[in-house]
């Protein structure tokens, strides 16, 4: 097959079954429901139960992509994970989830973009797919963050949920107009002071610290995340109103022609200031940050399927994929629905 056309045949998500809202929250630190939802539009989250795992949690978000796309385990060529928060170092978090699911002698991989691993795996995997190394690979963004979430820093844990979401990509016919149209990928460095969370065992070195450093740590005893807001919101939303420019001219199409955006789920705010850009009302807009706050490379796969499992996606829509992330790393996909 020459240059085959990529496609998503199959959707799914999953979120652990505890839910934290702003009012338990309010039991926690200095802050209110409404003071939270007046500047991220978050109301509550869902957390990760002790006894679960990331992959625990990928392997049900691909459980229900794998039963959508109408395959098994054993029809896929190769497995990717999105995650900044893995079971383990080592091996991957994917090669964990393959044995969970059944799945042997494919390879298997994570990739960590923060924020934007789904955004760049799905470019990854598409690029793959197109040069005819895969016919059907099954890309998962997973993660974990309240267990990287330093429960007394009222500036972040209001933030961040848990969960999965999964895609079954196929390749198609060269000719279908339909399917992922392209991608535009970034990252700059230089930001990472910005948006971090240190290694708990990683040396610290006068290279990697201009500063004393100041160690936030959770209560499991993990580097957590810390993140100046003012200035990551002013970042991103120059960076998310560029790429989306760019991705729109590379394949000359217009702010019109776009049936839906669906962004990262980090902050309402971030999320109408690109919408504005794009001159889009929100009702063409994936909104999920008010019930799943920002669950960094699952909210991309997570509210696709959202509008999926809605009803609202039709055959041929043009959607156009975006995120931001720590690093900084950010990217679009497009993609013309084909399911």
């Amino acid at each position: 097959m020459s240059n085959p056309s990529v496609h998503i045949t199959g959707i799914g998500g999953y979120l652990p079954e505890r839910i934290m809202t702003n009012a338990d929250l309010e039991k926690m630190v200095d802050t209110t429901d409404e003071w939270i939802a007046e500047r991220t539009g978050i109301r509550q989250r869902h957390i990760i139960a002790e006894d679960q795992m990331t992959s625990d949690l990928a392997v049900e978000a691909a459980k229900i992509a794998l039963a959508d796309a109408g395959i098994t385990i054993d029809e896929i060529d190769a497995l990717i994970v999105a995650t900044t928060t893995p079971d383990l170092i080592f091996p991957s978090t994917a090669t964990v989830v393959q044995s969970k699911l059944g799945g042997k002698d494919f390879p298997a991989w994570d990739i960590q973009a923060v924020c934007s691993g789904f955004v760049y795996g799905l470019a990854q995997a598409e690029g793959m797919m197109r040069g005819g190394m895969f016919k059907r690979v099954l890309l998962i963004g997973a993660e974990s963050m309240s267990r990287i979430v330093d429960w007394t820093d009222r500036g972040t844990c209001i933030l961040f949920g848990d969960g999965a979401g999964a895609v079954v990509l196929e390749a198609g016919e060269s000719d279908d107009a339909n399917g992922l149209i392209g991608s535009v990928l970034h990252a700059d460095g230089s930001y990472r002071d910005l948006l971090k969370a240190h290694h708990p065992h990683a040396p610290m070195t006068p290279e990697m610290h201009h500063e004393p450093v100041d160690f936030r740590i959770d209560s499991a005893g993990a580097a957590a995340v810390e993140m100046k807001g003012n200035e990551v919101f002013r970042v991103a939303v120059t960076k998310l109103g560029s790429v989306v420019n760019e991705i729109l001219a590379k394949h000359e199409l217009k702010d019109s022609d776009i049936d839906w955006l669906v962004p990262h789920q980090a902050n309402i705010r971030i999320i109408q200031a690109t919408a504005k850009k794009l001159k889009m009302d929100l009702n063409r807009v994936a909104l999920t940050v008010e019930k799943h706050g920002n669950t960094s490379s699952a909210s991309v796969p997570m509210a696709l399927n959202d509008l999926y499992v809605s009803g609202r996606l039709e055959k041929g829509q043009l959607i156009l994929l975006e995120a931001f992330a720590g690093g900084f790393a950010w990217g679009a996909n497009l993609l013309r629905w084909s399911k």
